[in-house]
């Protein structure tokens, strides 16, 4: 047990299944789970964090039948023959102390296949496809495929199941009103909408007894403005302790509200207040959920009483051995999940594998392996942006003898810009890491070094890595040389930057950032309370859905402008999982977007623009260039020693960190 957290590494036994610590590792999906020569591969990904000391994990979902797949071929457990094929995931964690639990999950309306089956025929607005009603014998037979599930995984060596009954999947689609509109004992009333899951759960439990746990993700807050009442969950909640839960996981939100729940404007522990109504109200262990990365956050949860337990995902995701590195005081040597979303929830959503921004090796810990060198070299590295600081890391890993040069004062280049926008404070703690791990790696830094070839030594060094970066691209606008003009990287280091009126050339991801540092205000006392208000939660929950109709929204006194020169849609390339969040963030806060727009010239009066033949002068007191960026490459003569380029300095076109840190991370891997 660790002293600095006694709570979060007390163990408990529940249904005869001993759990080492209050560490869950949260169900998601990683695009492992379908094809049946990918369970070893998942294996592998659930070993290394078994490894790393969690108490118990959560698969991705499994589908009881065919229909229930979210996507055709997507994981599924219904057939004696796939057992074997588990016992690759089980065997793999059961090498450690740890638990695992096969989430049993059916789409419902949300899977995108033509074979979707619903409680009613109501289309979802995330998926293409429209269900078919169910029938009352399919129904029947769904609730003994959930049942089958279960048995067969006890036959794999799962300790567990964990049943999703929220999130807007099937068993959620039954309990809630506006997709159950059936006639029969599976709907028309309360009790009727709750017959589906009770029944499945008490099947369940008839079939497997202790020591086997059932763990009921209970979808506790909707975030619609048709959801369930808090009462009516509660009921459910109460029902379920009756039918056999071992468990209760809190479910937040549906996949179709527009709430964010997961990303990285969310504040840490967002929801635990959630959890602690209903455990107030329930007596077997609760799981709080959502936002939960650090430590401190997780053993005030538990200490408070607001859960028993906390389950963290895409944290392990970040590193596999968080919950070691906790125990033995190692916290500042922690890889941060920066939510970000780029590398998991996008790649899920554009059918790719996940893995992580900062850490490539996650859900590819088969192919993407840093093995010990037998010839260390001494390396050079120039630039200590993202790509180049994470070059350094992995390259000292393998044992080579790392020299890291920075022509800045301080490491981080456009981590440390991203670091300024409200919502991406933890891009710093990325930065944080690998200083941290310099020093067990005996990485040689230099800030304030300028590299200069002519009098570089090239004898000094076996080979040399250019990681140098990206700057502002400057667009042919007439008056550029104005004093209203400035850069978005000048921008972010000043401390008046919200005064006066502004236009932002550019509409890209960092148009959008500058945009939003510029229009944030805070609405609360505390984080949580701010978040709560920006997006009308009803923490009273006493608004079905746990909205408010009392819409908050904090006034911006100067204008904004943010200027795109093509038609389309602003932020149309923006993150999949997050750029309809942005989009609505500065909608509410009066940011006014100009598409369609060319540039005349920028004078004392402000920006001169046209919009078709329609001639515009914005008055604004700074024109913020936002327009991409532009690799820095030095110009070099023939070196004598081997030459890389990598990240931004390598290719600035369509550059994030994800591909920066990942062309590091493979060059690393091979030098």
């Amino acid at each position: 047990m660790s002293a600095e957290f006694p709570t979060l590494f007390s163990s408990l036994e529940v249904d005869g299944v001993h759990l080492s610590n209050r560490i869950i590792m949260g169900s998601m999906h990683t695009g492992l789970e379908g094809h049946p020569f990918s369970l070893k591969k998942l294996g592998e990904f659930y070993r290394h964090r078994a490894r790393g000391g969690v108490g118990l994990i959560v698969t991705g979902g499994f589908a009881p039948n065919m229909r229930g797949w979210l996507v055709p071929f997507s994981g599924k457990l219904s057939n004696a023959w796939e057992v074997r094929l588990h016992r690759q995931v089980t065997d793999a964690v059961h090498e450690f102390p740890t638990k695992i639990l096969c989430q049993l999950l059916h789409a419902g309306r949300y899977a995108y296949h033509p074979w979707s089956k619903a409680p009613s025929a109501i289309a979802s607005p995330i998926s293409r496809f429209s269900p078919s009603a169910m029938t009352h014998k399919e129904v029947r037979r769904c609730i003994d495929d959930f049942v089958r599930s279960a048995c067969l995984a006890k036959q794999a060596g799962y300790d567990g199941v964990e049943v999703m009954g929220s999130e807007g999947y099937l068993i959620h689609q039954f309990f809630s009103d506006r997709t159950n509109q059936r006639n029969d004992e599976y709907g028309r009333d309360q009790k009727g909408r709750m017959k589906f899951a009770l029944e499945i759960v008490e099947k369940i439990r008839e079939k497997v007894q202790s020591p086997f746990l059932i763990m009921f993700r209970l979808p506790m807050i909707d975030l619609l403005p048709t959801g369930s009442t808090f009462d009516q969950v509660l009921e459910l909640g109460q029902n379920l302790q009756q039918s056999g839960v071992s468990i209760i996981n809190s479910g937040i939100g549906w996949h179709e509200s527009r709430v964010p729940t997961i990303a990285s404007m969310v504040p840490h522990g967002a929801f635990a207040w959630v959890t602690e109504k209903f455990a107030k109200q329930l007596q077997v262990p609760l799981v709080a959920s959502n936002r939960i990365n650090s430590p401190e956050v997780a053993e005030n949860i538990l200490l408070s009483g607001q859960a028993d337990f906390v389950s963290m995902a895409r944290p392990f995701l970040a590193d596999a051995q968080w919950v070691e590195k906790v125990r033995n005081g190692k916290r500042s040597s922690i890889n941060i999940c920066i939510a970000c979303n780029q590398a998991c929830l996008d790649h899920i959503f554009e059918g790719k594998k996940a893995s992580c921004l900062v850490n490539p090796q996650a859900c590819h810990e088969t192919d993407r392996v840093i093995r010990p060198t037998w010839k260390p070299k001494k390396l050079l590295v120039v630039g200590a942006g993202p790509a180049g600081m994470a070059f350094a890391y992995y390259a000292a890993k393998k044992g080579h003898h790392v020299h890291l040069w920075e022509k800045e004062a301080a490491a981080g280049g456009q981590f440390t810009l991203a670091a300024k926008i409200p919502g991406k404070e933890e891009f710093q703690k990325t930065i944080s890491f690998y200083l941290q791990e310099y020093s067990r790696l005996n990485v040689q830094m230099k800030l304030g070094k300028t590299f200069d070839f002519h009098s570089f030594d090239g004898e000094s060094f076996d080979e040399i890595v250019f990681a140098s970066g990206v700057r502002p691209r400057v667009p042919r606008i007439d008056g550029m040389d104005h004093p209203k003009v400035i850069f978005y990287d000048k921008l972010l280091t000043l401390p008046d930057s919200h005064h006066g009126s502004y236009a932002i050339v550019g509409a890209g991801g960092i148009g959008f950032d500058v945009a939003e540092f510029l229009s944030h205000r805070s609405l609360g006392a505390t984080p949580v309370e701010d978040y709560c208000k920006q997006w009308n939660i009803d923490q009273s929950l006493t608004h079905a859905g746990g909205l408010s109709s009392h819409h908050q929204h904090p006034s911006v006194s100067k204008k904004i402008f943010v200027l795109q020169r093509k038609a389309s849609k602003p932020g149309k390339d923006l993150s999949k999982t997050t750029g309809w969040i942005r989009r609505k963030i500065l909608s509410d806060r009066g940011v006014e977007f100009l598409t369609g727009v060319s540039y005349d010239s920028i004078d004392d009066r402000g920006i001169h623009i046209r919009q078709g033949e329609k001639k515009i002068t914005l008055e604004v007191d700074r024109v913020v260039i936002c327009a991409g960026q532009e690799s820095v490459q030095p110009e070099l003569p023939p070196l004598t020693i081997p030459t890389h380029w990598i990240g931004g300095c390598r290719q600035a076109r369509e550059l994030d960190a994800k591909s920066a840190i990942l062309d590091a991370f493979s060059l690393a891997a091979k030098i």
